[in-house]
């Protein structure tokens, strides 16, 4: 059991990894939609690439959608519209108006009888066909036929011989010629304050109606039998055939929604993904095997490849014609700030090329958005610089226009009939992308990377740790600060990460805080307290400013990649100068030389390799007491060459070439320093 346990933990990393693995690709094939794939591609209006294609089954040809939304418009324009009519209304009114009317003292019988029948007649003519209810004038057309329903009995009528509010003074006004001033007046009152409408719209049996209709509707206009022809090889796919074409799809996916078939088709998703996530291990433990080691990073690659494809299937399932509004650029930016440039590339690529089992069109969004990395990964840099990064993404979103503005001209055959709804898309596309920046400071959060954002804000020799450094080992932090100019140079001589290189050049020397007067550039008196200490006891102060350095970085929560530099920056080389002293002294013992040498590790990328090349350099060119171009030429080489042969670039991925190149901007940057002056008379 213990031996089991032992196993466990000494393979935690690879038995996290497989879960990772395994879990990532669960949860990628969850959200693929679980239909079979088409085995033909075609384009509209380019010719059938493959052999005579006969239909295998009996199939329904499909309306378009715009077949169908044209039939629904028809129907909504064409369907009657309800309205109901009380009849209780009429009576009422004209109850009410021969009430008040015998109100009126100064009314004789004789008018009042008069006016009872006009009255009744404008009410008769106002209620003939019904008074409508001013919400409801809206819903339909002055020349629209209507039904109109009157308790138990239904009538068409047009809708103009409805009584409308404005139709009211009128009709009354016409109907009241025969009477004096005065007694139109008192009719006007009274109709005026008595009548109602009583006829309004009914939404119940209209939206029933239309429902029913609409339900009629069908959405197939043709059979197609088994073993017709439906498309010769060579032949345009366009029109009928298009559409056909397009009904067999559908109904081919259709049929392989079976149980049986559903499992298979979920298996191969499973493969095609494995494969996929598979390749991106393989490329990490590969050629960035310092990543693959850290189960952080690849944890954080994984979630971005997986956060990327859930919002693309989300927005697809919502509605596949915002496809290009997700920002997928946010990735390659990303994993290139943290990274490098080659992994952010190979990640995207793989992403895209797994979103093509997601949306429509594959082909061209496939394109669109490897096209769309390149430019990405070419621009973006520098995201410390808010311009930099404005101009590199409104280079993508202009790459993503012309783009799709060459697909949609390859497939409608001119520009007239292009969808300009997309060019907003992409607009959009390009302002999501800014969330980058969100992105980057929640991973540096989350995951504790550090991007080019923090190292510009770590560089400021004002901040606490550099001041303190400045304060207590003044000597130390010029020759840091020497480095970092020299390091920054050679980075980007090479193109190496220059930002990442001089911020590790201002904090390599940190750990010298704890004994300042150790180290010969802040001994200023003159007095070398050494002299009083073996050579072993000062080799392991000396040693021991490595450690101290990574404990006062921890402390002051430096990134990772910053105590790396803090790590490596001796690598395993050896305090000659104590050794050299332990040898004279024991000239017949044995002398261990691990008591004198660095732990390590060995630089493992190009900026470490750099800042060992420069920290070395700066260091010893100090003991020149003559410094001529000759001398600082040899001293270069002896350090460097000596470096290159004690195997401390072996996991660098530094090339001779990259070497030789700093070495040259070394030397150059020394003898800028070291110039001979002209001396000048008292």
């Amino acid at each position: 059991m213990n031996d089991f346990i032992n196993k466990l933990y000494k393979n935690n990393a690879i038995i996290y990894k497989v879960l990772l693995f395994l879990i990532s690709v669960v949860a990628i094939v969850y959200l693929f939609p679980k239909r079979g794939q088409f085995k033909y591609n075609y384009t509209q209006a380019k010719p059938w690439q493959y052999e005579n294609l006969y239909a295998p089954f009996d199939f329904a040809i499909e309306k378009t959608t715009a077949e169908v939304r044209q039939e629904t418009n028809e129907i909504k324009a064409n369907i009657k519209k309800y309205f109901v009519y009380d009849q209780k209304v009429s009576a009422k009114v004209l109850k009410v108006y021969n009430d008040k009317l015998i109100t009126y003292d100064s009314l004789s019988i004789k008018d009042v009888v008069i006016l009872k029948k006009i009255g009744a007649d404008i009410i008769h003519k106002i209620y003939e066909y019904g008074f409508l209810d001013d919400a409801s004038i809206t819903k339909a057309n002055e020349e629209e036929l209507i039904v109109l329903r009157k308790g138990n009995s239904i009538d068409d009528i047009l809708f103009s011989k409805l009584v409308q509010s404005k139709d009211v003074l009128k009709l009354i006004s016409e109907n009241i010629i025969e009477v004096d001033v005065y007694q139109k007046n008192i009719i006007l009152n009274i109709l005026s304050e008595a009548i109602q409408s009583n006829v309004v719209f009914d939404v119940k049996y209209s939206e029933k109606e239309l429902n029913e209709a609409l339900k009629s509707i069908s959405y197939a206009k043709g059979k197609v039998s088994k073993g017709e022809l439906i498309v010769l090889k060579g032949g345009i796919v366009e029109g009928r055939t298009l559409t056909i074409l397009k009904s067999y799809e559908k109904a081919s996916s259709s049929q392989l929604l079976t149980k049986s078939n559903y499992n298979w088709i979920v298996f191969g998703y499973t493969i095609l993904v494995a494969l996929a996530l598979l390749m991106l291990l393989l490329f990490l433990e590969k050629y960035r095997s310092e990543i693959f080691n850290d189960n952080n990073k690849v944890t954080f690659i994984f979630f971005n490849v997986f956060l990327m494809i859930l919002i693309q299937t989300l927005v697809v399932k919502y509605n596949s014609s915002f496809l290009y509004v997700v920002p997928l650029s946010i990735l390659p930016i990303v994993l290139k700030t943290f990274f490098d440039a080659r992994l952010g590339f190979f990640t995207h690529v793989l992403t895209v090329l797994l979103l093509g089992f997601i949306v429509p069109n594959s082909f061209e969004f496939i394109y669109l958005h490897i096209i769309a990395g390149i430019v990405t990964i070419l621009t973006v840099s520098e995201l410390y610089k808010r311009a930099s990064l404005f101009i590199s993404i409104g280079r993508i979103t202009l790459i993503y226009m012309i783009t799709y503005f060459a697909f949609s001209i390859l497939k409608e055959g001119s520009a007239d009939k292009i969808n300009w709804m997309y060019f907003g898309l992409f607009a959009a596309n390009g302002l999501l992308s800014f969330l980058a920046v969100f992105f980057i400071y929640f991973y540096e959060k989350l995951f504790g990377l550090v991007s080019d954002v923090t190292l510009l804000e770590l560089s400021n020799t004002n901040s606490k740790l550099l001041r303190d450094l400045n304060e207590k080992a003044p000597g130390t932090f010029q020759h840091s600060m020497q480095v970092a100019n020299l390091a920054e140079a050679a980075a980007n001589e090479i193109g190496a990460n220059s930002m990442l290189v001089r911020t590790g050049a201002l904090y390599h020397d940190i750990g010298k805080i704890a004994n300042p007067i150790y180290f010969g550039e802040n001994q200023s008196t003159g007095v070398n307290p050494h002299n009083d200490l073996s050579p072993k006891d000062s080799a392991q102060i000396i040693l021991e400013h490595v450690i101290k350095g990574i404990e006062i970085a921890k402390k002051h929560k430096l990134p990772d990649r910053i105590i790396d530099f803090i790590r490596t920056h001796h690598g395993t080389t050896v305090t000659y100068y104590f050794y050299k002293q332990e040898l004279e002294n024991n000239s017949d013992g044995e002398v261990d030389i691990k008591n004198f040498q660095y732990r390590g590790p060995i630089p493992f990328s190009k900026e470490t390799a750099i800042l060992m090349m420069c920290d070395a350099a700066e260091a010893a060119s100090k003991s020149l007491k003559t410094p001529t171009a000759q001398s600082i030429d040899n001293l270069i080489d002896k350090i460097i060459d000596k470096q290159k042969s004690d195997n401390q670039f072996v996991n660098s991925d530094i090339t001779f070439r990259e070497i030789e190149k700093i070495k040259k901007i070394i030397k150059s940057k020394l003898m800028s320093i070291y110039h001979l002056r002209i001396e000048y008379p008292d």
